[in-house]
């Protein structure tokens, strides 16, 4: 993986800040059949695997207003110019690029609806190493009050492209970059005022199974639904992190 790029905007690797990495290393590892790879106290940081291939990150949670999270890490060939154009369209630098050793350079933002993301611009450190299978980053939708008033940043930053469709009786906005659609951008009914968010998906082999496995170890369900293409579900884990899950 190293070296390998992906075309910008493309979610690369999802992380979560959690209050209680043991419970959640516990709650993971069983939902998706994950290993846990401690990068030691150091580092304060560690990664999970499937089938050998590393494909989701886990750490402290260390902003008191986020909480528990899961963080989408979108991809940047270059973070110093992503965050000049984010600032320049409306969009806020939350923290400042800086490399990981030679892992690669990530930044944090905020887009104008106060969405949270990460950028990644690779070095040894691609991201995930695997993706569209069971237990890896499948999708990523965007929460956000206003679909309309937050295309012309992705646009201009990533390059993103939006089509309008319905995933149910809602308007649902497609995204792509390339030719590839790689995330959803969604208004919910009454959600003025919600907090915007970027929300991760993983892939599974039967979502009603894992659903339930997930609330036996202590999990809130907080919806399941078919789809065009499958089915899928959304998540509170134990410590309060929002995710999906989907075939």
């Amino acid at each position: 993986m190293a070296g390998m790029t992906h075309a910008p905007g493309r979610p690369t690797w999802a992380d979560i800040g959690t209050s209680d990495v043991p419970a959640a290393v516990r709650f993971y590892t069983e939902l998706f059949g994950w290993d846990y790879e401690d990068f030691g106290p150091d580092s304060g940081y560690g990664q999970f695997r499937k089938d050998g291939k590393q494909v989701a990150g886990i750490g402290a949670a260390t902003d008191e207003s986020r909480g528990t999270s899961w963080t989408v890490y979108l991809a940047s060939p270059d973070v110093e110019q992503t965050a000049r154009t984010v600032v320049e369209h409306g969009g806020q630098t939350i923290v400042a690029p800086m490399e990981i050793r030679d892992q690669g350079a990530m930044a944090v933002f905020a887009d104008p609806s106060g969405a949270f993301f990460n950028v990644w611009q690779a070095g040894e450190h691609a991201g995930s190493e695997l993706f569209n299978v069971p237990g890896s980053l499948g999708w990523a939708d965007l929460f956000t009050p206003d679909v309309e008033a937050v295309k012309p940043f992705y646009n201009a930053v990533f390059g993103m492209r939006f089509e309008e469709t319905n995933m149910g009786p809602e308007p649902y906005t497609l995204v792509s970059v390339g030719d590839e659609q790689i995330a959803g951008m969604f208004s919910p009914p009454g959600g003025e005022g919600m907090p915007a968010y970027w929300m991760p998906y993983f892939h599974v082999d039967d979502v009603d199974a894992s659903m339930e496995t997930a609330v036996r170890a202590g999990a809130k369900e907080l919806m399941r639904s078919d789809y065009p293409d499958g089915r899928l579900g959304i998540l509170s884990d134990p410590q309060g992190a929002t995710f999906g899950i989907l075939t």
